[in-house]
Parts: C-alpha cells; sequence; structure tokens
C-alpha cells in the first residue's frame, strides 16, 4: 500500500515538473515575441517599454501584459495611450493565447502584418487612433471568438471585407474615419446576429443603406454619416426595435424620413443631417419619448414644429434643424422642453416673434435662431439664462438690445449682427462678461460711442460693429483686450480724438500681440498715422483702412508687420514716397493704395514680394518708368497704375505674365508700341492703354488674347488698320479705339462679338461701310463721328456707300491683287508635293526622308551621350522603345528615344514620328531635335524635359501639384491637341494620352510626346485600327470594341486625364472593377458641388483659405471631365470647345480667389461663423 502511494506521488510531480516545464517553454515564446514587437518601437516618450519590458522580470508582471490564472500564458496585451510609434512585428502573432489586443490612440504605422491571422483566441481588437494603412485584413473574419472590432481613425483602405460580417460572435465593429469605399452587403445581418453596434461613419462607402440590417435585432448604435450613400432611408430600420442611437447624415439619401421610424421606443439619437430629405419632419418623431438628442440639420424639409412639441419629448435636450425650409411660428410649447440645452432653428423661413415664454428654459447654453424672417424685439428674458452661445443674426428684429444680455456672465459668443436694432452700448459693457470671447454687432442701427468699458471683456477675440452708426473716437482701451485677433469698424462715423491729429488707437492696439485683422474703412478719422502705427502686431493678415481721410506720409514701419497678406488703404489722403520697406512683406498678395497723393517713383523692391498678386497704384503722383521687374512677377494678376505720370515704355516682360487678369496702364504718358506679345495674355480680361502717347499699328496677334473682355487704346497715336483677328475676341463686351490716327475700314469680323455693348471708333480716318450685323444694329452715330471716309445707313449719320464704280475699283485695288497672291500659293505647294513624291522614291540606301530638315547625328554621338546607353541614364521604357538621358558633344543635355526594332510597328512608327514631328511645331508638343538612323539602329533625338514626367508629378510621395499647377498644366495639354486636331490641314491623333506621356519642363510648362502612335486623318474621318495602341483605362469605349480611331478618343482620353489629375487615382486602380469604373465613380460620388470625397485630399480641405474657390474650381473641372468622357463620340465636345472651357475655369478660379473691388464696402462678414 506504502508502495502503491509512492507510485502515485512520483507520477502526480512527474506530470507537475512537466506542465511547469511546458508552461515556462511556452512563456519564453511569448517572452520572445513581446521583445520582438518593443524592437519594432521606435519612439517611447514614456519609457514605458525601456524601463519595464526587462527579461530579469517575469513577461506576466510588464505594464500593458496580461497573463492567464491557469495556463500562465499572455492573454492580453494592453499599451493604449501610450504615445508609442512604430509597426506592428509579425512576432505577435506567436502569442497563442492572447484574446485581447489593445495599441490604441498611439502612432503605430504601415499595414497589419498577416501574422496575426493565427491568433485565433482574440476576442478584443482595439487598434484606433493610429496611422495603420492598407487593408482591412480578410483573416479577421477567421476569428469566431471575436467580440470587439475596433480600427477607427486610421489610414485603412479598400473594401470592407465580407468575411467579418459572418462572424456570429461579433458584437461591435467600429471602422470609423477611414478610407474605405464600397458598398455593404445586402445580407449583412445574416450571419452576425449579436451585433450591437456598427460604426462606420467618415469613410468613402456608397450604395443604399442595406434593408437587411433589420435582422441584427440586437443592433443599438448605428453610425453610417459622412460617406456617399444615396436613395433613401429603408423603412425596415423601424424594426431595430433595440436601436439607441441612429446616425446616417451627411450622404446623398432622398425621400421623406420613414415613419417606421416611430417605432423605434428606445431610440435617444436620430441625426439625419446634409442629406437631401424632403417634406414635413414627421409628428411621430416627436413621440418618441426616449429622445434625447434629434438632429435633421441642411435638409429640404418643409412645413412646420408641432404645437405640443414638449408633452412626448420630456427628456429633450438637444433640437437641431438649422437650414431646412421649416415656417410657420414658433410652437408654445417650444419653450416648455425645458430640458433643453441647445436650441438650432437658424435659417429657415420661421415667422412671428420670440415668446417672453423663454425663459422657461433655464438650462439651456446654446441658442441658434439667426437667418429666419422674425418680427419685434429681443426679450429681455433671454438676458437672464445661462446661455454660453447667443446666435440671432440676419433675423429683421428691432428695438433695443435689452442690457440683460450684455450681464450674462456665462456668454462666450453673442451675434446679433445683420438686424435693424438700434440704441446705443451700455456705458457698463464689458463689466459683466469675463467669458465673452466673440462679439458681432455688425450691419444694425446701433448710434453713440463705442465704451471705453469693452477693455474690460478681456477674453475678447473677435469686436464686429461694422456698418452702424457709432461716433466719437475709437477707445483706447481697446488695447487692454490682449487676445484680440479680429477687430472691424469699418462703415461708422468714427473720428479721432479732437486733443491730437493722431490716431491714438493705433498706439493701442499694438498692445493686442495676436491681432490678425483690423477693418476700420469708411469713416472720418481725418487723423495722421502715428509712429507707433509700425508697432502693430507681427501677426496682421489683413489692413483696411479705406475711404477714412488717412493723412500723412505713408507709414515706413509698415515693413515690421511681415504677416500681412492684404493692405487696403486707398481713397484717403496719404502722401510722400512708397517705402523700400514694402519689400520686407513677403506674404503680401494684395496692394491697394490708388486715389491717394503718393508721390516718387514705383519702387523695385514690390518685386521681391513672390505672392504679390494685386497692384492698384492708381490715381497717385507717382512719375517715373514703369520697373521692368514687374515683367517678371509671375504671381501678378492685377496691375493698375493708371493715372499717374508714369513715363518711359512699356517694358516687353510685362506681356508674359500669362495669369495677368487685369492691366490699367491709362492716363500716364507712356510711349512706345504696342508688342506683338500682347496676345499671350491668355487669361487677361481688361487691357486699358487710353490716355498715354503710343504709337504704331494694332498688332493682330491681339486676336490671341480671346478672355479680353474691356479693350480701350483711345486717346492715343496709333494708326494703320483695325485688325481683322479682334474679331476673336469672342468674350468682349467693351471696345475703344477712339481719338487715334487709324485708317481702313471696319472689320466684318467684329460683328461676330455677341457680347459687345460698347463700341467707339470716333476721331480716326476709317473708311468704307459701316457694318450692321451683329451688335452693329443697336450702335448709334456716337461710335463712328469724325470718320470723314465711313459710310452706311442714314442713322449713323454717314453718307450713303456708292456700289457699282466704287466696288469695280474695290475689285482691282483690293481682290485681284489676293486672287493673283492665292494662285501663286497654289503653284508653290503643288511644286512643294511633286519634291516631296520624288523624295519618297529615293533608294534606301539614301538618308531617311522624313529626317530632312535638321541635323543627323551618328550613332557613336549617342553612345558617348549616354554612356553606352548605361541604365543609370534610362529615363523610361515606353510600347515601342526606350528613352535615355544623354550630353551630346556641343553640351546640350536631351533626351533620346530608341526604338525596339523587333516590336510590331516600330520601323513604322519611326517613320511616322519623324513625319508628324517635323512637320509640326507647338510650344506643347514634344520637339525633334535629331535623329539617328541606320538598319539596325534608329533613335530620335528631343528635348530633354528636366522635370520629368505628369505621372511621377502625381505619384511621388515628394512632389505636389497645387490646383492652379494643375489647370496649367491641363490647359497646356488641350493647347496642344486642340493644335492637332485644328491646327493642321488634316487633324492627327494622338491616341495615347496618359500621365507618362506629359513631360515637364523647367518652366513647369507640359508638353506632349510620343507621336508613336499618331495617326493622320482627313477632315472628319475615322480610321480602323486592329493592334490595340491606347493604353487600357484611357482609350474610348469605340475604340476596344470596334478598333475605332478619331479626334474624339484623344477628346475621351482627354476628359480621363482631367479626372486622374484632380483626383489622383488611376483608372486602372484595382478599386474600379465590374461596373464600378473610373468615371463612373467620379459622377456618382459628385454630388450637391461637393467634391471633397473625390478631389485629391491633398488639394482642397474644408479649412482651406481658398476652400470655395478651390472647391468651384474642382467641380467645374470634373463637369468638363465627364463632358469630354461621354460614352459616345457624338455626345462629347472637340477639343477646340474643351480648351476654352478650361481656360474659363482657370479665368473664374483667379476671379474668385483674388480681391472683388466691390467686396471692400462688405467687410462685416468675413469673420462670421
Amino acid at each position: 500500500m506504502e508502495k502503491t502511494s509512492f507510485m502515485i506521488a512520483a507520477v502526480v510531480l512527474l506530470v507537475n515538473n512537466s506542465l511547469a516545464c511546458l508552461a515556462v517553454t511556452s512563456l519564453t515564446t511569448d517572452q520572445s515575441a513581446l521583445l520582438a514587437f518593443k524592437a519594432h518601437i521606435t519612439s517611447d516618450p514614456s519609457g514605458v517599454l525601456a524601463k519595464n519590458w526587462s527579461t530579469t522580470a517575469s513577461v506576466c508582471h510588464w505594464i500593458g501584459v496580461s497573463c492567464g490564472v491557469l495556463q500562465q500564458r499572455v492573454i492580453a496585451l494592453n499599451l493604449s495611450h501610450m504615445g508609442l510609434t512604430g509597426t506592428l512585428s509579425p512576432h505577435l502573432g506567436n502569442l497563442s493565447f492572447l484574446a485581447l489586443l489593445g495599441l490604441s490612440f498611439n502612432h503605430f504605422h504601415g499595414q497589419i502584418p498577416e501574422d496575426l491571422g493565427s491568433l485565433h483566441q482574440l476576442e478584443g481588437i482595439y487598434l484606433g487612433y493610429n496611422n495603420f494603412s492598407g487593408d482591412v485584413p480578410s483573416w479577421i473574419g477567421n476569428f469566431s471568438n471575436l467580440k470587439l472590432l475596433d480600427l477607427k481613425y486610421n489610414q485603412l483602405t479598400g473594401s470592407i471585407p465580407y468575411a467579418i460580417f459572418n462572424m456570429s460572435s461579433l458584437q461591435r465593429v467600429d471602422l470609423t474615419s477611414n478610407g474605405l469605399y464600397g458598398s455593404l452587403p445586402e445580407d449583412i445581418c445574416d450571419h452576425v446576429s449579436k451585433l450591437e453596434g456598427l460604426f462606420l461613419s467618415l469613410n468613402r462607402l456608397y450604395g443604399r443603406i442595406p434593408s437587411s440590417l433589420y435582422k441584427c435585432r440586437d443592433l443599438q448604435y448605428l453610425s453610417l454619416s459622412f460617406n456617399n450613400f444615396n436613395g433613401s432611408i429603408p423603412r425596415e430600420i423601424g424594426n431595430l426595435t433595440m436601436l439607441k442611437e441612429l446616425y446616417i447624415g451627411n450622404n446623398d439619401l432622398k425621400g421623406v424620413i420613414p415613419s417606421e421610424i416611430g417605432n423605434l421606443a428606445n431610440l435617444e439619437i436620430v441625426s439625419v443631417r446634409s442629406g437631401s430629405l424632403t417634406g414635413s419632419i414627421p409628428s411621430f418623431i416627436f413621440n418618441i419619448s426616449s429622445l434625447r438628442i434629434i438632429d435633421l440639420t441642411n435638409n429640404n424639409l418643409s412645413g412646420s414644429i408641432p404645437m405640443d412639441i414638449h408633452y412626448d419629448l420630456p427628456f429633450l435636450e438637444e433640437l437641431y434643424l438649422t437650414s431646412n425650409q421649416l415656417s410657420g411660428q414658433f410652437p408654445p410649447g417650444l419653450w416648455e422642453c425645458k430640458g433643453l440645452r441647445s436650441l438650432s432653428l437658424s435659417v429657415n423661413k420661421f415667422t412671428g416673434s420670440i415668446s417672453r415664454k423663454i425663459g422657461n428654459l433655464t438650462l439651456l447654453r446654446d441658442l441658434y435662431l439667426g437667418n429666419n424672417n422674425l418680427t419685434g424685439a429681443l426679450p429681455e428674458e433671454i438676458g437672464k439664462l445661462n446661455l454660453e452661445k447667443l446666435s440671432i443674426q440676419e433675423a429683421s428684429l428691432t428695438g433695443l438690445i435689452p442690457f440683460q444680455i450684455f450681464n450674462m456672465s456665462t456668454v462666450r459668443i453673442i451675434d446679433l449682427g445683420l438686424n435693424q436694432l438700434s440704441g446705443q452700448l451700455p456705458l457698463s459693457l464689458g463689466l459683466w462678461l469675463p467669458n465673452l470671447e466673440q462679439l458681432y454687432l455688425g450691419d444694425n442701427k446701433l448710434s453713440g460711442i463705442i465704451t471705453s468699458s469693452i477693455g474690460n471683456a478681456s477674453k475678447l477675440t473677435i469686436l464686429s460693429l461694422t456698418t452702424n452708426s457709432f461716433t466719437g473716437s475709437i477707445p483706447n482701451t481697446i488695447g487692454d483686450l490682449r487676445f484680440l485677433r479680429v477687430f472691424l469698424a469699418s462703415q461708422n462715423n468714427l473720428t479721432r480724438e479732437s486733443s491730437s491729429r493722431e490716431l491714438s488707437f493705433f498706439t493701442s492696439l499694438a498692445n493686442c500681440r495676436h491681432l490678425k485683422y483690423l477693418g476700420i474703412s469708411l469713416n472720418q478719422f481725418n487723423g495722421i498715422l502715428p509712429a507707433s502705427f509700425g508697432n502693430l502686431s507681427t501677426t496682421l493678415q489683413r489692413l483696411e483702412a479705406f475711404g477714412c481721410n488717412l493723412m500723412g506720409d505713408f507709414p515706413s514701419g509698415i515693413g515690421n508687420l511681415s504677416s500681412l497678406e492684404v493692405i487696403t488703404l486707398d481713397s484717403n489722403e496719404l502722401t510722400g514716397f512708397l517705402p523700400e520697406t514694402l519689400g520686407r512683406l513677403k506674404l503680401l498678395e494684395r496692394l491697394y493704395l490708388e486715389h491717394n497723393r503718393l508721390q516718387g517713383s514705383i519702387p523695385n523692391d514690390l518685386c521681391l514680394l513672390n505672392k504679390l498678386g494685386d497692384i492698384y497704384l492708381s490715381d497717385n503722383k507717382l512719375h517715373g518708368p514703369i520697373p521692368t521687374c514687374l515683367g517678371e512677377h509671375k504671381p501678378l494678376r492685377s496691375l493698375y497704375l493708371d493715372s499717374n505720370n508714369l513715363t518711359g515704355t512699356i517694358p516687353l516682360t510685362l506681356w508674359s505674365l500669362t495669369d495677368l487678369i487685369g492691366l490699367n496702364l491709362s492716363t500716364n504718358s507712356l510711349r512706345g508700341y504696342i508688342p506683338l506679345e500682347i496676345g499671350r495674355l491668355k487669361v487677361i480680361t481688361q487691357i486699358d492703354l487710353s490716355w498715354n502717347q503710343l504709337s504704331g499699328d494694332i498688332p493682330s496677334t491681339i486676336g490671341g488674347a480671346q478672355t479680353l473682355v474691356t479693350l480701350s487704346l483711345a486717346h492715343n497715336k496709333l494708326q494703320g488698320p483695325i485688325p481683322q483677328l479682334l474679331g476673336d475676341l469672342i468674350n468682349l463686351e467693351f471696345l475703344d479705339l477712339s481719338n487715334n490716327n487709324l485708317s481702313g475700314g471696319i472689320p466684318k469680323s467684329l460683328e461676330a462679338l455677341r457680347y459687345l455693348q460698347y463700341l467707339n471708333l470716333s476721331f480716326n480716318r476709317l473708311q468704307g461701310e459701316i457694318p450692321t450685323g451683329g451688335h452693329f444694329a443697336n450702335f448709334t452715330a456716337q461710335s463712328f463721328m469724325q470718320n470723314e471716309g465711313l459710310c452706311g445707313a442714314p442713322r449713323f449719320q454717314v453718307p450713303l456707300c456708292r456700289t457699282s464704280r466704287t466696288t469695280y475699283l474695290d475689285f482691282l485695288k483690293y481682290i485681284l491683287p489676293s486672287i493673283a497672291a492665292a494662285i501663286l500659293v497654289a503653284v508653290l505647294i503643288f511644286v512643294l508635293i511633286r519634291f516631296r513624291k520624288q523624295k519618297k522614291q529615293l533608294p534606301p540606301s539614301q538618308v531617311d526622308p522624313s529626317t530632312r530638315g535638321w541635323k543627323v547625328v551618328a550613332y557613336q554621338e549617342l553612345g558617348r551621350a549616354t554612356d553606352a546607353f548605361n541604365e543609370s541614364n534610362l529615363l523610361g521604357s515606353g510600347s515601342f522603345g526606350s528613352v535615355y538621358k544623354g550630353t551630346l558633344s556641343d553640351g546640350m543635355t536631351v533626351a533620346i528615344k530608341v526604338f525596339n526594332l523587333q516590336a510590331e510597328g516600330a520601323f513604322k512608327s519611326f517613320n511616322a514620328e519623324c513625319e508628324v514631328m517635323c512637320n509640326v511645331r507647338h510650344r506643347n508638343l514634344l520637339q525633334v531635335i535629331s535623329s539617328c538612323s541606320n538598319v539596325d539602329f534608329k533613335a530620335l533625338v528631343l528635348e530633354y524635359m528636366p522635370n520629368g514626367s505628369l505621372e511621377q508629378w502625381l505619384y511621388s510621395h515628394n512632389y505636389f501639384l497645387d490646383v492652379l499647377q494643375r489647370l496649367n498644366i491641363m490647359i497646356d495639354i488641350v493647347s496642344a491637341m486642340e493644335y492637332l486636331h485644328h491646327g493642321l490641314p488634316s487633324p492627327i491623333v494622338h491616341c495615347d494620352l496618359k500621365p507618362s506621356n506629359v513631360l515637364l519642363d523647367e518652366d513647369m510648362v507640359a508638353h506632349v510626346g510620343d507621336f508613336g502612335i499618331a495617326k493622320l486623318l482627313g477632315e472628319g474621318e475615322y480610321m480602323s485600327q486592329t493592334k490595340t495602341l491606347a493604353t487600357i483605362g484611357y482609350m474610348a469605349p469605340e475604340y476596344g470594341t470596334e478598333g475605332i480611331i478619331s479626334t474624339g478618343g484623344d477628346v475621351y482620353s482627354y476628359g480621363i486625364l482631367l479626372m486622374e489629375v484632380f483626383t489622383r487615382k488611376r483608372p486602372t486602380d484595382e478599386m474600379f472593377t465590374g461596373e464600378m469604373s473610373f468615371k463612373r465613380w467620379v459622377s456618382e460620388l459628385l454630388r450637391d458641388g461637393s467634391v471633397l470625397f473625390v478631389v485629391d485630399s491633398n488639394l482642397i480641405g474644408s479649412e482651406d483659405e481658398n476652400f470655395s474657390a478651390k472647391e468651384q474650381c474642382v467641380l467645374s473641372v470634373f463637369h468638363l471631365a465627364l463632358a469630354c468622357s461621354k460614352d459616345s463620340p457624338k455626345e462629347r465636345i472637340n477639343m477646340k470647345d474643351a480648351a476654352a472651357m478650361i481656360e474659363k475655369i482657370k479665368i473664374e478660379f483667379l476671379e474668385n480667389i483674388g480681391k472683388d473691388r466691390k467686396d471692400k464696402l462688405i467687410t462685416t462678414n468675413s469673420y462670421r461663423h
């Protein structure tokens, strides 16, 4: 018996020792895995891992590590909120007992390793708030025990793996704020019956919200906001009786709110904001007694709010109905919802007054009732609430502002602007507003003084008092507002202190070291800018003080204000010289100093300001020449130097400013000629050179400035004929050529100017018949006075035109020489054709005929130039060969395209390229310099483009193109294609337009290259092509199905290229599969003019200063792209129309980001929320 007991004890001891040994071995594996994880950490700011994760201590005692009680294996790793940076080690996959992985709120990046797919015990994954990229791993669907999956706020892309919705144990999925796209499966809830929370907001999901969601019976939280879902809200959602929170706003949902939502008896939050919902708000929503928050903001809902809203919503805390079409009066029951904390009813059509019962809402913190059609005054009861935000702007309110409002110690924002409020500010203003940050009282009828007590509102950052009737001076206590960022007091009756001619408040404002925007225009200061003006905050970005009778010399201290972007000091009485210190303002974009008394010359220092786009110096006493350097100032958009005493000639470089929109040099003493280069101004809308001493002819090249709206060359000494090409200025509305010495006839081409409203050709030496077509039918004799040789209709008060004898003489004088010249040209063309035919009959041993006209380079020189065609000089490979960079013996850097003679069609392509590129010349086409050809080697020597290809700029991480650069590149491309299609006797079809075939020179001017597949077509012809030459993704449908090529195919490719350039997505991206093509994706995601879900995310953001201009520009670009890429060739526009449209888009973009002079009278809303 003792022996048996001993044996049993021995066996037990042996087993225990074996298990202990096994546990130690397994724990060692876990330790190795965690140490490998630690090795991938590049930053540990708290030193947690460095100090604590040591082999001297058991892994189970490490911070963030938990082990099981029984098996002594790592079952949880939780290092959330540690600030760690690094990648995930694949060795984490060896933690085979891991049930919880928590790494949220760190800085992990890279992809989630596939090795984690072996962690089959996982029940919770928390990787949110990191920078993980790549796809959501499909192997997550293999975790049969997984309950919680949290990957929110990362950079994951691709579609949501279908396998995720096959995990029967899953209770919560949170993929919020990634880059996920695709649609949700219709059977989404068939296998996840335990799902309680589904969070997919802030992605790029599209399609309809699955009606089968009702099968997730336990669902309590559904968040699908900020995606691209379309269609209607599925009625089946009403079957989710456990639902507590519903977020489906910021999608493209249409239709009405389904009545079935009224069945959600447990619903606490419903948010369906920013959709396209219509109809009235269903009364059943106001019957869900559990509701705490209702947000239906920014839809098209109509009707009124139920009168008895308070009865069935005892727990209502927040009600957001802003930006709808709601009408009627505020219901009395609204003021009985005593639990309300936020009430937002702005931007609707509510009428009536604000009830005094609003005082019942004692818990109210935020009140927004603005942009309605209210009547009456503000009830004083509002001032008895503990509000933090009060906004009732533009609501037609009248009467006085209750003084109680200025006693609310809790209030942070008061916005009562754009009403009809009257009266004076209380003398105690600011004494009882310790938390006030923003005060908007602009655009009312307030009067009296700006009280000095305002300085007690020490937290004030924005103060807007514009467009009232305030009098007196700006109190010096304004300088006590140390956090002030915006001070607007324009359009009042403010004056200076009578004790001094200097404006002392500038000295006080120098204490406001955060000031960014100062607007005090249209007052009656009648004072001098003090020396302390230069002591204003260096954070000041915008200074507006026009039309306020500022006197004295222009302050040289302005150069200290290094952050200035806009200076608006026009329409004052400033004297003195423009200081050289202006050259320090490196961020300056707009300079408005017109209508002053400034003298001296225009300083060259202005040319140092690399961002300066608008220069307005009109109506001063400036003299001397126009600085030549201004013509080299590429950002310049508007140059207004009129009404000064400028002399000399107009700098020739000025006509090379391709982004110039407005040019006014009138009323000076400028002389010289108008150069041929005037036609280079491709976006110009106004040219005024009148009242100078210009001479010579009007160059015919002016017809190239096709965007011109206003052209005035009056009161000069111009002579010669009016150019026929003026008829090409298709946008022209105003044309004044009066008071010159112009001769010849009035071109009939002017009849085609369908927008022309004003024409003055008086006081010249014109002759011949006055045209009668087009807008000439509306012009009177005033347009043609004092031209003794003119004839025409009696209403023009000129003699009638003679017919027979005059016609015969004109025939002899004008037409006969033209006929003779035409015959001579025809003979020359015939001789040239015969000569070319003879050349084509030369034996093969002679020089390749297509290379005549340029120097032929020897093979040996190309070998030396490329270091024997070393791969280090390889720039790229194409369908017919490779391109190398080389340096010729004369030092010229070139690109050498070597043809692969084994490729089908290579020799034909070489001949085609030589033939085409020899005869085609355009600034946006890649030019051939020379060639090399023998039996087994053929190459073209091309211009070298130092900035590489458009593809490189789009998809390399260290390159970036802004909106204007992308527009310019696409304009260059369409200019080249327009020339190929419409500028030659026979159209040339490129066939392979794509980013790699667009090259950029040192000035970022685009050049279209690779004519290896170019085809010559007769007018209106189509060509059948059996070999696929175009690139998948860019080829037109008719090319892929029938092999038909035409100019329309290039237009299609241009449309696809437009989309690619502005989305930074390839048309062959893997996301575009099946029926979801690149074009369809763009088309479906464009909704309501919002392009944020389509456009390259680096190109435009909602916080951008010029967001609206960029958004409108990109939206127009996409509409043009879709017009170019219609499936049917007959429905597409042609390349000429595309060129005109994108030029117009650029003009509108530049105008939108420029300063509209009329905006100077409206500064009130610049900083409104």
